[in-house]
């Protein structure tokens, strides 16, 4: 896999709202800071992080767009995107976007996430 096509395995990851689908493609090491400032250091803590999001979300659709690569080597890339999402929280349609920079590593021959950082788009 290619590290253009990782964004792609990590968004149909996510559209699954499986742990399973996503832990393949993260670090032990990784770490996510949402738009909301909360930060999740760990797979563990990140495992709990996005099932606590897929039980509040239902029928979540993530979508990653707008991609600037800064750095792309052998082992590690570095991209800029912006992302949007909606979904149902207590029965009611919900949605929001924002900004973020992801850092991807090469371990054990694949492309994982180390670290990624959502925001909130300036105003």
């Amino acid at each position: 896999m290619k590290s253009e096509e990782f964004i792609k395995a990590y968004e149909n990851a996510l559209a699954t709202q499986n742990w399973k689908n996503i832990e393949p493609l993260v670090s032990e090491n990784v770490s996510v800071t949402f738009s909301d400032g909360t930060i999740h250091i760990g797979k563990e803590n990140v495992q709990k992080a996005f099932e606590g999001n897929f039980n509040i979300i239902k029928n979540e659709k993530y979508v990653i767009e707008n991609i600037k690569w800064l750095v792309k080597d052998k082992k590690y890339a570095v991209y800029l995107f912006e992302f949007n999402w909606t979904g149902i929280i207590d029965e009611k349609p919900v949605s929001g976007n924002g900004i973020g920079t992801s850092v991807l590593i090469k371990e054990d021959a694949r492309w994982k996430l180390l670290t990624e950082h959502l925001g909130r788009k300036p105003k």
